[in-house]
């Protein structure tokens, strides 16, 4: 039984296709990699901290690393003012920009500063809602702090929302092993699809 030149022809375009998007996912997932070994800049206007769990106002292993840090580069005068940022989850008492700024004021940081986002509930929303923050203080020069699988995603989305960013990903993080590589490879597919639909536009269609 022989197979039509048409039948030929098909099989190779959907190979193509294939072979293009292993290669595109492929590309994503080695920059969410490399992004998360990056080094951070020496200079910005705000280190922003990114928020993770707390508990009752205490942050959470993950959470606690990232303020660790965010407090490290702003010791090393990496720039004036930190943000923390996230709301709180249903049921919580605290948000977890609460969390993060109990956090820094008890290992010395002064209040003011200290700028706060506690309303959003994922990257984007606290992302776009952070843009008015600093907005208002005439900012938009930034240093993300977050755990290395999340540091592309991040910086992407910033940059969609007309930051300047750069990142400096948490060297402590207590994301390791398969659970880090399992979140890089779900991180790869967020950023494959992020960067041609729109960061927003996947927010709304994941939450």
């Amino acid at each position: 039984m022989t197979v039509g030149w048409r039948g030929v022809r098909w099989w190779r375009v959907v190979l193509g296709v294939v072979g293009v998007l292993v290669g595109y996912y492929l590309v994503s997932l080695y920059q969410v990699w490399s992004t998360g070994r990056s080094e951070g800049p020496a200079s910005a206007e705000v280190i922003v901290v990114l928020g993770a769990a707390q508990y009752d106002g205490t942050p959470s292993p993950q959470l606690a690393a990232r303020l660790d840090h965010g407090l490290e580069l702003w010791r090393d005068g990496v720039a004036p003012l930190l943000m923390v940022t996230g709301g709180k989850q249903p049921g919580d008492r605290f948000t977890e920009a609460d969390a993060g700024f109990a956090y820094l004021t008890e290992r010395g940081v002064p209040e003011s500063a200290i700028l706060r986002e506690d309303v959003g509930r994922t990257t984007y929303e606290s992302l776009d809602e952070a843009v008015d923050v600093l907005a208002a203080e005439a900012l938009d020069d930034v240093v993300l702090v977050t755990d290395p699988y999340h540091s592309l995603r991040s910086k992407l989305i910033a940059a969609e929302l007309g930051l300047d960013p750069s990142v400096s990903p948490t060297p402590t993080s207590v994301v390791t092993g398969w659970s880090s590589l399992r979140r890089q490879l779900f991180e790869a597919g967020g950023v494959a699809v992020g960067r041609v639909i729109g960061f927003g536009r996947l927010s709304g269609l994941t939450g």
